[in-house]
């Protein structure tokens, strides 16, 4: 039985990737609805990764940013992190929220309101991969959505999750319309148990 990230094998992290390719093929259908335009997405890149180097990935740990965390549960455990950095957040919602906000160093309670939706949107599509492929019984709480160093945000995940293991699954792609683009991250944080029986309905040896 895997008793940690250290023991998956490169057939192991393929699938991982394989459901992160999905989610965020997903995820940038819903976007284009959401938006209203055509959507293209980058290949997703997908890492298991030590978590200090994914903050060096993303950002120095003490860069503020904007992030939109939920908790998903039923036969999957565990919480799912959208993070992005202020200028992207303030670009996508320029799309989503008519507002004249020129100037401002931060971002309005109406985009907030559109970011957590964005969250929420990606965050369903990853899990909702995982889901349909597994054929897991998965729920997702309301989003919740915070403004900080990154190094805070994450601690929050980090100490439900993080404790037994250092390393994590990290994704990271860019979304795409003929006038914007923007970089997000997802990060998913499970126990064991959870990655476990992901693997074993999917056929795998664990």
């Amino acid at each position: 039985m895997i008793e940690s990230y250290e023991e998956l094998n490169d057939t192991h992290i393929d699938v991982l990737k394989e459901i992160g390719n999905i989610g965020a093929g997903n995820a940038a259908t819903s976007l284009g609805v959401l938006l209203d335009e055509d959507v293209s997405i980058s290949v997703p890149d997908v890492r298991i990764e030590e978590l200090n180097d994914v903050v060096g990935s993303i950002g120095a740990p003490d860069e503020v940013c904007v992030a939109v965390l939920l908790n998903f549960m039923g036969e999957a455990n565990g919480v799912i992190l959208f993070l992005m950095t202020i200028e992207d957040a303030k670009v996508i919602t320029n799309a989503m929220v008519y507002e004249d906000d020129d100037g401002m160093p931060g971002l309005s309670e109406m985009k907030l309101s559109g970011v957590k939706e964005l969250g929420n949107i990606l965050a369903s599509s990853y899990i909702g991969s995982v889901a349909s492929l597994t054929g897991m019984k998965i729920s997702l709480s309301p989003p919740h959505i915070a403004i900080d160093m990154m190094g805070a945000i994450l601690a929050v995940p980090v100490t439900e999750y993080g404790a037994a293991d250092s390393r994590i699954m990290f994704a990271c792609e860019s979304f795409a319309t003929k006038e914007r683009r923007l970089g997000s991250h997802v990060i998913m944080f499970t126990d064991v148990e959870t990655l476990t029986d992901i693997m074993g309905r999917l056929g795998l040896d664990v």
